[in-house]
């Protein structure tokens, strides 16, 4: 069993394995001609249970084979120009490069004896991104596995700032469209059960400012804490951006913690047009970024920002094996100081790999495509009578629903809908996503992929259409 252990006596066996896995997902990529096959959960269960795991194949030609079979062929392919659904982002290739790198290596990004270079890798893309949001000379951060876990985290120094020890007294104000994990976020940091404050939103889903003032001074009328406001730059709904100027100002007034969920937004960091859309990030107390979702980083790669380095001393611990307390006097570097996780992959790899090929200008010319992509969709969406659209996009999110023309009953209407993206799948001609609005079922285009263009749209549209009005059809003759 030894032979499979990767060393420099196997080095040879490693690169034939590598390049025959890479082989064959290069020509699954370069055949693939729709998302996804169709292929259903009752059809592809018996192929996984069927495997019997205590029988190795002793073979990775033999496990590559099987692998066909029950993954690759049916996987969901995000670089299909017509996956349209949730935030999941084609990859560049110098990022999925530098995954091949840091998983073969496999350095463990806790401390210093472990990783080396990989540490000051890591430190200056955080000093890279915490520049582009501009949050000062004193801001720090560290890799994450993704939005939830950045977001938790930045509660959780936002709950040690607050210096109560009455948790019930906390309150944290978030939009009605804002990321579930701050709800989440806010049960694991022992908050109580009407710890989150929902704000009402505008008609362009950004949070209501005018509400959020109002909640404030109601939340230290009652002698309740302020614990923090989270602004969402990027809703996953809508793509919607908060007004973070003054949500920022009514922080400095009330004291509170600023922090802003940036995991979709964070693209225009890079921007080379759309910049100013995120003014205002740059006084948060902290940002939680996904190079996972708009810099085409493969999962994962996330990160928490801070404007103050000391802040991050809430989740500090030194265990005498790890990081004494003596290797910060002896100025020695460990990333396990300021993070949630102790052993953690070297994810930010992948995104140096990116800025020193391509460079920011040319991810931000990328995720530009995608954001002018959604106005040509939302311009198409608007001027087509079989659909309703909600908001006009600040970044790349399409809401929309059909709407027949023959049929009035909502109900009826939502069950067309929920029909349409079902019956859509199943085909594998195209992915949309769905969620609720106003209580009634709605259709969801995500766009991050800079290859899908106008015209995939006009043809997802045409197939919903279809797929809606075939539902109707058949729904009439049943009732006749």
């Amino acid at each position: 069993m030894r032979s499979h252990l990767l060393n420099d006596t196997t080095a040879e066996q490693y690169r034939r394995s590598v390049t025959d896995g890479v082989e064959r997902v290069a020509a699954k990529l370069a055949a693939t001609d729709r998302p996804f096959t169709g292929i259903t959960v009752d059809a592809l269960s018996p192929r996984i249970d069927g495997i019997d795991l205590d029988r190795p194949l002793h073979d990775t030609t033999a496990v590559l084979d099987e692998l066909e079979d029950v993954y690759l062929r049916d996987a969901i392919y995000f670089h299909h120009p017509r996956y349209l659904a949730h935030l999941n982002c084609p990859v560049v290739i110098p990022a999925v490069l530098g995954e091949a790198v840091l998983s073969a290596v496999n350095s463990s990004l806790d401390t210093w004896d472990q990783s080396a270079g990989g540490t000051l890798i890591e430190r200056k893309l955080i000093d890279w991104t915490t520049g582009r949001i501009g949050l000062g000379p004193a801001a720090d951060g560290v890799f994450t596995s993704g939005g939830t876990q950045s977001n938790l985290q930045a509660l959780l120094l936002a709950r040690e700032e607050a210096k109560t020890d009455t948790l019930a007294e906390l309150r944290v104000f978030a939009s009605e469209v804002s990321h579930f994990s701050v709800q989440k976020s806010a049960k694991l940091l022992g908050l109580g059960p009407d710890a989150v404050v929902s704000i009402p939103v505008d008609h362009d889903k950004r949070m209501q400012t005018v509400a959020l003032a109002r909640e404030l001074e109601r939340c230290t009328k009652d002698g309740l804490v302020p614990m923090a406001v989270v602004a969402t730059a990027g809703t996953t709904d809508f793509g919607s951006i908060d007004p973070l100027p003054e949500i920022a100002e009514l922080c400095e007034q009330f004291g509170t913690w600023m922090h802003v969920d940036a995991a979709y937004g964070c693209g225009l960091l890079a921007s080379l047009k759309h910049r100013d859309r995120i003014s205002g990030i740059e006084r948060a107390d902290s940002v939680t970024v996904d190079y996972h979702k708009s810099f085409f980083q493969p999962v994962s790669s996330s990160a928490v920002l801070v404007r103050d380095a000391a802040t991050l001393r809430h989740a500090t611990y030194h265990a005498e094996y790890l990081n004494p307390r003596r290797m910060v006097e002896e100025r020695i570097p460990n990333q396990v100081d300021k993070s949630l996780q102790t052993t953690r992959r070297f994810d930010a790899l992948k995104l140096w790999m990116t800025l020193r090929t391509m460079g920011a200008d040319g991810i931000g010319q990328l995720f530009d495509e995608v954001c002018d992509l959604a106005q040509e969709g939302w311009r198409l969406l608007a001027a087509d009578p079989r659909f309703d659209v909600v908001v006009r996009p600040s970044l790349s999110t399409l809401v929309f629903r059909h709407i027949p023309a023959a049929v009035t009953d909502p109900a009826e209407i939502d069950r067309a809908n929920l029909y349409a993206r079902k019956a859509l799948f199943a085909s594998g001609d195209a992915i949309v996503a769905g969620t609720k609005v106003g209580g009634r079922h709605y259709l969801k285009f995500t766009l991050l992929n800079p290859e899908t263009r106008a015209s995939d749209i006009a043809a997802v549209l045409d197939l919903i259409a279809g797929h809606a009005e075939q539902y109707l059809g058949e729904s009439l003759d049943r009732a006749s």
